[in-house]
């Protein structure tokens, strides 16, 4: 007798309603700790590490068997170059990625509105790296513009993608799949404290603009610029994706190439590696 238990197959809604909740929730971890550390004092850059990384821990369990929980675009776009990921695809990965994030930094700005408004009442720049990265994290006296901000962010997002790929590749020494979210948001903390002085580590697209946007139409005026005055928005957008297809090829150039290939079907929790004609 034919089961009566129904197996539901995944629709791009389905998909795109999990991308959209990881980010969500990675959002509301990796903002809100960075509203409490600098607009309430709790907290240092170790907490803001730790937070980023299980947020990115949290997302990942929550959309990890719906998609593999890209929660980036950059991941999303160098899936698609490197892993026949469908391109018909990523645009409404994309979109569900960003929108997570810009409402989960709304609910952020809200939460925080009072603390926000108590320590920078103006909301300048003072406040504004709480949503959105800056060179230098909003110093003047590093040094680093516009330019220094792009180069961190391609090494940046180069190290998350082949370390990704590295992490759930089966033909690697690939952790077992409940495993893989926890490595994941360890490479984040591990970024986060050795590559955050320059750019604040986006490694993002939409987890920059998404914040950025969301602060933007909540009393940030100058949201879209840097501390120097130059329109520095663009620069987490374009140069993760850049980061992120680096860090792709390497992995292919310098590993993948070399490993045999996986008899194995691709576990739950796992980045997807859509399967091409």
């Amino acid at each position: 007798m034919a089961t009566t238990e129904a197996v539901k197959a995944k629709t791009l809604l389905g998909e795109c309603s999990a991308e959209f909740l990881g980010t969500f929730i990675l959002i509301l971890f990796g903002v809100g700790v960075v509203a409490q550390v600098v607009a309430g004092g709790l907290g240092n850059h170790d907490s803001i590490a730790w937070a980023w990384g299980l947020g990115v821990t949290m997302g990942v369990y929550v959309a990890g068997r719906m998609t593999g929980a890209h929660l980036n675009p950059a991941v999303t776009i160098a899936l698609a170059a490197f892993r026949g990921f469908s391109w018909k695809k990523v645009l409404p990965y994309s979109l569900a990625q960003f929108l997570g994030a810009f409402l989960a930094a709304l609910v952020v700005r809200w939460n925080y509105s009072e603390a926000l408004g108590k320590f920078d009442p103006g909301h300048t720049i003072k406040s504004q790296f709480v949503f959105s990265t800056l060179p230098g994290n909003g110093s003047t006296e590093l040094g680093v513009h516009m330019w220094g901000g792009f180069r961190d962010q391609i090494i940046g997002t180069a190290i998350l993608m082949l370390l990704i790929l590295a992490i759930v590749d089966l033909r690697n020494t690939a952790p077992a799949a409940n495993l893989a979210p926890l490595l994941i948001g360890l490479v984040v903390v591990g970024i986060g404290m050795a590559w955050g002085t320059n750019a604040g580590y986006a490694i993002n697209p939409a987890r920059d603009f998404g914040p950025r946007l969301a602060s933007l139409i909540t009393g940030y005026g100058g949201a879209l610029k840097d501390q120097f005055g130059e329109l520095y928005f663009w620069v987490p957008i374009v140069a993760p994706i850049i980061g992120a297809l680096v860090g792709a090829a390497l992995y292919d150039l310098l590993i993948g190439r070399f490993l045999p290939i996986a008899d194995e079907e691709e576990e739950p929790g796992r980045v997807p590696e859509e399967k091409t004609a």
